[in-house]
């Protein structure tokens, strides 16, 4: 069950699978996550070029996108990032999606590392410079927790944030009631 996109929530923007290893990513209004990957990627039926390196479902910010194409004049916004899940709302690192479970679309899949993008990606591009420009912001890697299937316009919702995040919220919260509660008079009235 897709759910609606809520104040703050993230969506899928775009969805890209490339049925084999150099192919054009072709753009889907829907694709079905299953426990090996992108249904039809080419990682998924074993053919990606970088196959060893076990990485299900691959996301790229549109914040990251829009930043080189505004730096550098490179648009990769047809897919040429070669990334299969593109997200709004979680800045252009997606530094919080690390590491927590991230429910996308009926999906549930978890960011395991950073996805920088290389000399393939560039040359496959066509765009000298992609490869820096996209550096510490070419997307994440996620492994498959819940399949399920993912469509544009999806939720993107961070369901239990990874614990580093979550015990840094938890202290700021603390801080917060702390400091609040020390600008208190006996008498319970701020001052």
């Amino acid at each position: 069950m897709s759910g609606k996109v809520e104040e703050d929530d993230g969506a899928v923007e775009s969805l890209f699978v490339a049925s084999e290893s150099g192919a054009d990513p072709e753009p889907k209004p829907r694709v079905a996550i299953v426990d090996g990957g992108v249904d039809g990627d080419r990682y998924c039926r074993g053919d990606g070029h970088f196959q060893l390196d076990a990485c299900a479902v691959t996301l790229v910010a549109a914040e990251a996108i829009a930043a080189v194409r505004e730096e550098t004049g490179i648009d990769v916004s047809d897919g040429r990032h070669r990334r299969n899940i593109v997200v709004r709302g979680f800045g252009e690192g997606m530094d919080d999606l690390l590491d927590a479970e991230v429910r996308i679309g009926d999906a549930l899949v978890r960011p395991t590392r950073r996805r920088p993008p290389c000399a393939h990606v560039e040359a496959l591009a066509g765009a000298d410079g992609l490869a820096s420009a996209l550096r510490n912001r070419g997307g994440l890697c996620c492994g498959v927790l819940e399949p399920g299937p993912v469509a544009v316009g999806d939720a993107v919702q961070v369901t239990d944030p990874d614990p580093r995040t979550a015990g840094a919220a938890i202290a700021d919260r603390l801080r917060t009631r702390e400091n609040s509660e020390g600008k208190q008079g006996t008498d319970g009235e701020h001052r």
